[in-house]
């Protein structure tokens, strides 16, 4: 069992910065992939990005060269920093602990609000 909690989140003006962060809780972190999803009101939940177990990211169109994803293993920590935000960069934002297999392990934090208004 895996447990996120989500943290960081805020109102920042457009261009500003946010860096988020997921604490994890359990066994076995290190071999979780870990992702960045978020969902604002209306719409489907998508994928901000993610990285592997072997430290391989990955990043969405509309986030790649504004947001940068990490973990550390050691603190069982997972982060996104997040620059040059817009405004359609505003909503929730859930840490997603996944570990693929014939008995796919995935779990979910509550999510942390970012808004980027002026």
């Amino acid at each position: 069992q895996v447990q996120l909690v989500e943290s960081g989140g805020g109102l920042v003006q457009p261009g500003g910065s946010l860096r988020l962060s997921c604490a994890a809780s359990g066994r076995f972190f290190s071999t979780y992939n870990m992702n960045w999803y978020r969902q604002s009101p209306g719409n489907q939940r998508e994928l901000v990005g993610g990285i592997s177990s072997g430290g391989l990211r990955n990043y969405g169109d509309s986030v790649k060269g504004r947001f940068t994803i990490s973990r550390d293993n050691a603190e069982k920590m997972f982060y996104l920093q997040m620059n040059s935000l817009k405004p359609e960069d505003t909503g929730n934002y859930y840490c997603n602990a996944r570990r693929p297999g014939p008995n796919e392990l995935n779990y979910w934090g509550r999510g942390t609000q970012v808004t980027v208004s002026s």
